[in-house]
């Protein structure tokens, strides 16, 4: 049995068109899953899509939708499952960030937030689960941050989806686990993807950097094979865990 093999499978990953999305979607497309990537943009579904067919030859789907939109979470289930056949890995990735203080917090950035960081995921796994119990595999991988374990000024809102993705998966793995689907959380520390790139300084990023053990950020293809781990029979034995893939950023306290 070759362990990490994913020849066979299908997996969607939201937020695929770059950065982390991307990294995890050629990381399973090389593995031998076709995949299908979505996110708000077709032209930079296109692009990575293509790049995705360069590196792997599987089959590779692009679906445009916005995850803050209900209508369009439960449409880019019914898409990818008319498109494929099915979803055997399902990875929800996509997320954004913002700072405010606690007493800042805009009614409309907590409502967004809640919806794209946690709500969504909530609710493509609830509309692909159905499937994967009948055929009894399945893999389920929420993208949840060494911030919903630690924290840091102004970060209350994401914190509060981040954490919250791993209660989710907690109660899901149980929910799940009698018909062979895992549920588990990857929760990366710094990654430079564009998200922390555009939000922090020069002098924030050097910070960051020096807080790991490793003393520097994540690529992220460093993240496609903790992904590959818990998408494949290598963790099948993995539920309801959270995978801190960090550098070593929350074991240096002082």
């Amino acid at each position: 049995m070759q362990l990490f093999d994913l020849s066979g499978r299908v997996a969607l990953i939201t937020g695929g068109s770059k950065g982390l999305g991307l990294a995890m979607a050629q990381g399973f497309a090389e593995a031998g899953a076709d995949v299908i990537i979505s996110s708000r943009h077709e032209n930079e579904l296109q692009a990575a899509a293509a790049q995705i067919r360069q590196a792997a030859k599987v089959r590779v789907e692009y679906l445009v939708a916005d995850m803050t939109e209900r209508k369009d979470v439960s449409r880019l289930a019914e898409a990818a499952i008319a498109k494929l056949g099915r979803v055997d890995i399902l990875v929800n990735n996509a997320g954004t960030n913002t700072v405010q203080a606690i007493d800042e917090i805009r009614d409309e950035d907590w409502d967004r937030l809640i919806e794209l960081n946690l709500t969504s995921c909530m609710a493509l796994s609830r509309a692909l689960a159905p499937q994967m119990k009948e055929r009894r595999w399945g893999r389920i991988i929420h993208i949840s941050s060494i911030m919903g374990l630690a924290s840091k000024e102004g970060r209350n809102i994401y914190s509060a989806t981040k954490s919250g993705l791993l209660g989710l998966a907690r109660a899901s793995a149980l929910d799940l686990g009698p018909y062979n689907i895992t549920v588990n959380c990857i929760a990366p520390g710094p990654f430079l993807t564009d998200l922390p790139g555009s939000m922090l300084t020069d002098e924030q990023k050097r910070g960051f950097a020096e807080r790991t053990a490793l003393g520097r950020w994540g690529q992220p293809r460093e993240l496609a094979g903790p992904a590959l781990l818990l998408a494949s029979d290598a963790g099948s034995y993995i539920t309801g865990a959270v995978l801190v893939v960090d550098g070593g950023s929350l074991v240096k306290t002082f």
